[in-house]
């Protein structure tokens, strides 16, 4: 080579770092923020609007029941007495407005919020990897910490919302910004800390439900750490409170002199597994997690039936779980509710509006076994659209590629859906029975009877997923309708023609009535049918890819 062309050949230029490297580990954060949010525009709304509503609403059904100072003092005297029913909600404070609503909401509201943040938190990160969606994206110029920032960023704003929405509406009816800011707080930091666990789940596992099942045991110990702690203690001073972050949540106290250092407990409870959550995401491979996925044991020949049951054994095993223990509490709670409500005849005529007119134990078990029913119809959608999500991640096209029929395929999920609903459901009548000390017969009878409504639901759930599977999760909008019925419903005195829209109003209430078997028979057809007509939708319809 002449020195002419030595001097005129252009110098080799190093490649740029690639945009996905650890110079720019956020890249693409904000378009995944965008998308995660367009994909969520229905399911957070959803979830946070109608949650909100409810602890917003309880100021005007706790003050239409507990109208007067009196009347307050006395119910807050009564929680004091009552262990069981600190277990379930918390102890109440003090006997203000504000109080009241917290006691009665506020465990619920922060458990409803943890498990939006966790759904919301592994739907953005282990299910996009696990789906192959994530790697295609990461071709692009997304870095590595993208993914998880945006899905923590979701979660940041659906909590967020959710705590804007309670300090609105309650600041007016409760007459305190503050009380209902803290209230507000306490739920959206609850919402928090458990998307912080949900990351750290969904950087350790390889798959969603793996990460999802490891999220809800965390979510069921604390939990149980705060109904164990709350049940020892009237004014929340046992250490095993302490340890559960609803505990934090509930010694935030709103509307009883704020202690305003535990929002700053919960902030750091949600800040330390996000931090560990990015440091674990920056040391693993995409589509890997920490903790191997399990091989086998399958040998021989594996039915559609197994294959299915061991698919959704571990959500089934827990479910029985906690209906047994829930089933338990509330039996042992039974004896002493005509204690509680006394003279008021609000409370006595929201229990006979759900459980009947059989006299308050009855009706209050009446009540709960239809509360039963309604969880148990969260379970079998849940379960019904196993195949629905098997389908979408391609896992189903292999299967059904051989002599495996669709409906044998889709059958062996929907026997475990309608058989685990079975199995929930006794679940919940013996443990009734265990903590009432009565004879399990009528407890476990009442408990059954919600079957044919909690079918139906499942029937239709099979129906849309079979016949128009973009719509399967409109099964969700269907239980919405019948919780809001069936739960929310007597509480507001909402008219009886709105009450109905629910199956489980046919149904006869047990115990203290007898049982008529009619309405139980139609609805028991109707499942069928639909359950029949999804099927046959499926073996007509082309697989989604």
């Amino acid at each position: 080579m002449t020195a002419t062309a030595r001097r005129t050949a252009p110098a080799p230029r190093t490649a740029p770092a690639p945009a996905g490297g650890s110079a720019r580990p956020f890249a693409g954060a904000g378009a995944l923020l965008a998308l995660a949010l367009r994909r969520d525009r229905l399911l957070l709304p959803l979830w946070a609007v109608p949650l909100a509503l409810v602890v917003v609403s309880g100021a005007g059904t706790v003050g239409s029941l507990y109208g007067t100072a009196a009347e307050r003092a006395a119910l807050v005297r009564s929680l004091a007495a009552d262990s069981s029913l600190r277990a379930m909600l918390g102890p109440a404070f003090d006997d203000s407005l504000g109080a009241l609503v917290t006691w009665r909401f506020g465990v619920f509201a922060g458990l409803a919020a943890a498990a939006m943040s966790l759904i919301v938190v592994i739907r953005h990160t282990r299910e996009e990897e696990e789906s192959g969606r994530q790697e295609m994206l990461s071709s692009a110029m997304v870095g590595r910490r993208a993914p998880l920032t945006a899905a923590l960023l979701t979660a940041l704003l659906a909590n967020t919302a959710l705590t804007v929405l309670i300090t609105a509406g309650l600041a007016g009816p409760t007459g305190s910004a503050a009380g209902a800011f803290a209230l507000g707080l306490a739920v959206g930091l609850t919402g928090m800390v458990f998307a912080g666990l949900a990351a750290v789940a969904a950087q350790a596992t390889e798959s969603a439900r793996a990460a999802k099942g490891l999220t809800a045991a965390a979510l069921g110990g604390a939990y149980a750490l705060r109904a164990a702690g709350d049940s020892a203690s009237a004014d929340g001073s046992s250490a095993l409170t302490r340890l559960s972050p609803l505990g934090w949540a509930e010694q935030l106290r709103p509307y009883a002199g704020e202690r305003w250092w535990f929002a700053a407990a919960l902030a750091l409870a949600a800040l330390l597994p996000i931090a560990a959550a990015y440091a674990l995401a920056a040391r693993r491979d995409l589509g890997t997690g920490f903790l191997p996925a399990r091989p086998g044991p399958a040998s021989g020949r594996l039915s559609t039936a197994g294959l299915a049951l061991r698919l959704q054994r571990g959500a089934l095993l827990g479910w029985t779980a906690a209906f047994l223990v829930a089933g338990t509490a509330f039996g042992s709670m039974a004896s002493g509710v005509a204690d509680l409500v006394g003279g008021n005849d609000g409370i006595r005529q929201i229990f006979e509006r759900m459980g009947g007119r059989s006299g308050m134990t009855d009706a209050f078990l009446a009540s709960i076994t239809g509360l039963f029913g309604l969880a148990a119809a969260v379970y079998i959608t849940s379960s019904a659209l196993r195949p629905h999500g098997e389908e979408g991640a391609g896992r189903a096209e292999p299967l059904l590629a051989g002599a495996l029929s669709r409906t044998r395929w889709a059958a062996g999920h929907l026997l475990i859906a309608f058989g685990g609903s079975v199995l929930v459901l006794t679940a919940a009548g013996l443990g009734m029975a265990i903590g009432h000390g009565e004879d399990a017969g009528p407890l476990l009878g009442a408990a059954l009877a919600r079957i044919p409504a909690v079918w139906l639901i499942g029937g239709v759930t099979t129906a849309l997923y079979g016949a128009v599977p973009r719509a399967a999760p409109a099964a969700w909008a269907v239980v919405g309708v019948c919780l809001a019925a069936g739960w929310i419903g007597p509480a507001l005195r909402l008219p009886e023609a709105v009450l109905e829209l629910s199956p489980f109003e046919v149904l006869p209430k047990l115990p203290g009535s007898a049982m008529e078997w009619p309405p139980a028979l139609i609805l028991t057809a109707a499942a069928v049918a639909l359950t029949a007509l999804g099927l046959a939708g499926l073996r007509r319809r082309d697989l989604r890819t």
